[in-house]
């Protein structure tokens, strides 16, 4: 296996706290169907302070939220209302349209709290791009948890390692994450596209050395040797045709993402349950 290339993420703000954005990078649009990926945190919060994103709207993708640490309040205009809990995948479906907010509940904001997890978008493919949005929410329990050449790993979407994850999908998607302790040695999954991002610690790819925040896109076929205790996140598939993507939409059809910018000029999409008083306007 060779790097095809190492993205290090840009800080984003989201008001109370920022992420690390990793995707889309300029010459890395996509890894597979994935198109987004944001590492949050982790953040520390004081009381009264927390997570806050404020009702907004996608289109013709899927977003998947996992948690390392805290506890995020998911609402949508389908009327779900659910926490978020670390080791939980939350997968929404935009497809048509859909809004949502993410914010945290009275009781987790009450108090001296933290947060960190990533979250991905998934670029439908053409024939789903339109599809009813939906919301599902698979517990910690149900993603399947392996030890393979001793290291810890869990498979959150797709299958790798000999087992497959109940989490819908859409495309050929792998999405898995690995505990390694140094010296930790990991064959990975084959996938026709492929990156690993270093959560925490660092690791070595045919020789080269993959930071803490980074990510490297590979190509071909070697293992990963933790050199320090390490946590990566896994991500691939198949790959898709090329995506435009703006502020929260993702589209195949760039008429179609204008379309969705009115809508949302216009109060067309739905509002949130729950949460219909705020909304963030479209970016001029």
């Amino acid at each position: 296996m060779s790097i095809k290339q190492i993205i290090n993420p840009k800080q984003k703000d989201l008001g109370e706290f920022s992420v690390r954005r990793v995707l889309p990078y300029m010459n890395q649009r996509m890894v597979g169907p994935w198109i987004f990926f944001d590492h949050m945190g982790p953040a520390e919060f004081e009381p009264g302070s927390g997570v806050n994103v404020r009702p907004h709207p996608h289109i013709n993708l899927a977003t998947v939220t996992y948690l390392f640490e805290g506890e995020i309040l998911h609402r949508d205009s389908l009327g779900n209302q659910l926490s978020i809990h670390p080791g939980d995948i939350n997968l929404m479906v935009a497809g048509r349209g859909i809004t949502h907010s993410e914010r945290e509940t009275d009781e987790v904001r009450s108090s001296q709290h933290n947060v960190h997890g990533l979250q991905l978008w998934h670029a439908l493919p053409e024939a789903d791009e339109e599809t009813d949005p939906a919301f599902y929410h698979y517990p910690s329990a149900e993603l399947p948890y392996l030890v393979h050449e001793g290291v810890p790993v869990r498979v959150m979407m797709g299958s790798a390692y000999g087992v497959t994850s109940p989490v819908k999908t859409f495309a050929e998607t792998l999405y898995a994450e690995a505990h390694m302790q140094p010296g930790d040695k990991l064959e990975l999954p084959v996938a026709e596209e492929l990156a690993i991002y270093v959560a925490s610690g660092s690791v070595f790819i045919a020789g080269e050395e993959i930071l803490q925040f980074s990510m490297a896109v590979l190509e071909g076929d070697t293992p990963v040797t933790a050199d320090t205790e390490s946590r990566i996140a896994i991500i691939g598939g198949e790959k898709m045709p090329p995506r435009f993507i703006e502020w929260n939409f993702v589209s195949s059809r760039k008429e179609r993402i204008e379309q969705a910018k009115q809508d949302w000029r216009d109060g067309k999409f739905p509002k949130v349950v729950g949460d219909e008083e705020e909304f963030i306007p479209l970016p001029e």
